[in-house]
């Protein structure tokens, strides 16, 4: 008698949408589950208002997406568009990419970064741009499945509030 196959998750039915107002609280959830995988501090009460406020108020600063799995939000991506001079064409800037962990290896972070790669095509971006943190192997493993190229040459740069009012302040 022959082993039984090894159990895997099933592939989950996943649908992505835009996040609207009332998914306010469920994003800076699904944001603070990313700050703790990442071992970064959740964002504070304040920091959560402004989230809401830049993603849904009169003027949003970039646009958020949520990867639902039988109508739960299970994971979101954070866009905003930037510029680039050289190919004198947009760039579509990929902020964050989460999936909760329970519900990873069921192609919903596949399915979240081939939206964000449609909403750059459709765009007419020239590129798609992010950030991966050195020892997220499995990100990195998965970006490069999925055919990115880690750009060489090219560090990245942070000035901090504290900094740019010390510069001014010069």
């Amino acid at each position: 008698m022959s082993k039984p196959a090894p159990a895997h998750k099933a592939r989950a039915a996943v649908k992505i949408r835009k996040a609207t107002p009332v998914d306010g609280d469920v994003l800076c959830d699904l944001i603070c589950a990313l700050a703790d995988y990442e071992r970064l501090p959740r964002p504070d009460e304040a920091a959560r208002e402004r989230l809401k406020r830049d993603a849904f108020g009169e003027s949003p600063r970039f646009d958020a997406w949520l990867a639902e799995v039988e109508g739960r939000p299970v994971g979101y991506a954070i866009t905003f568009f930037t510029y680039s001079t050289f190919l004198a064409l947009p760039s579509l800037y990929l902020e964050d990419i989460f999936v909760l962990p329970e519900y990873r290896s069921q192609k919903i972070g596949a399915a979240l970064f081939k939206h964000c790669v449609k909403l750059a095509c459709d765009a007419g971006c020239g590129r798609m741009e992010w950030q991966v943190l050195h020892w997220n192997t499995p990100a990195i493993e998965f970006y490069e499945r999925m055919g990115a190229t880690r750009l060489q040459g090219w560090h990245p740069y942070r000035l901090t509030r504290a900094d740019l009012e010390k510069i001014l302040a010069e």
